[in-house]
């Protein structure tokens, strides 16, 4: 496996995670997690990663603006009609699909200590720095990545298990 994929295959639930919770849209998700990770690739190769031990940071920098040029760009554009009346009266085995992921990722959510699932809110949906999150809930800024990193972990490995059973 190269680098590359081993890469994308460390990241990309991440930032699937982090898309859909912004977006709250999860084919739209589903592009922008490619996307990101193209667009990471892409500045690896080009050398624009200074510090290699902060490419979590980066990675996570390059889907922050990459959702949040998406949601810009999303709320400038009016919905067509026509596929606004198909999405809600059509069905298809690809929303049956997303649904469940949805139920699975509530579950996994579920689990997790109210403290934990408050952080990852503030930082995948109100797009919070650690530091500000710090500020909100009286820890500190370390404590803030920690518990993120290690509920992102939890909730990852519980979707697995989950959509195993």
């Amino acid at each position: 496996m190269s680098a590359e994929e081993t890469l994308v295959r460390i990241f990309r639930d991440r930032v699937a995670f982090f898309a859909i919770a912004r977006t709250r849209d999860p084919e739209a998700a589903r592009d922008l997690t490619q996307d990101v990770m193209l667009a990471v690739v892409r500045a690896l190769r080009s050398g624009q990663l200074r510090d290699a031990d902060r490419l979590g940071g980066f990675v996570h920098g390059t889907a922050r603006n990459l959702i949040n040029g998406y949601l810009r760009d999303r709320s400038r554009l009016k919905e067509d009609p026509i596929d606004a009346a198909l999405s809600v009266t059509g069905t298809s085995e690809a929303a049956d699909n997303d649904r469940e992921r949805a139920t699975l990722v509530r579950r996994a959510l579920g689990a997790l200590s109210s403290i934990d699932r408050k952080i990852l809110w503030l930082t995948l949906v109100e797009g919070l720095k650690p530091g500000e999150i710090a500020a909100r809930l009286g820890l500190t800024s370390e404590a803030v990545r920690t518990r993120k990193s290690r509920a992102v972990k939890k909730t990852t490995q519980r979707i697995k298990f989950l959509s195993r059973t």
